[in-house]
């Protein structure tokens, strides 16, 4: 076999493998670009959750400090205080 028909035979070989990787969908490349784009998704998402955990721990140190001001308040000032919200 000269080296032209390896050519040849190399290149059809290669054409006949993607036209069946795209027709069934195998990825035969080992799919690096794939799998990078799966692990910045990935991130993202670990981003977007971090961020709503952060709210959530902002918001439950906001509802801590009102109970806490709540418990050690004198009785006095904390009716004070809801009869003021009520009259608004």
């Amino acid at each position: 076999m000269n080296p032209f028909e390896m050519v040849v035979l190399i290149v059809a070989i290669v054409t006949v493998g993607r036209v069946a990787s795209a027709r069934y969908g195998v990825n035969i490349g080992g799919g690096r670009r794939e799998r990078r784009r799966e692990a910045s998704q990935a991130q993202q998402v670990d981003e977007v959750e971090a961020a709503r955990l952060r709210s959530e721990v902002t918001r439950l140190n906001d509802r801590i400090q009102v109970l806490e001001r709540l418990a050690t308040d004198p009785a006095k000032r904390l009716s004070d205080e809801i009869d003021a919200l009520k009259n608004q």
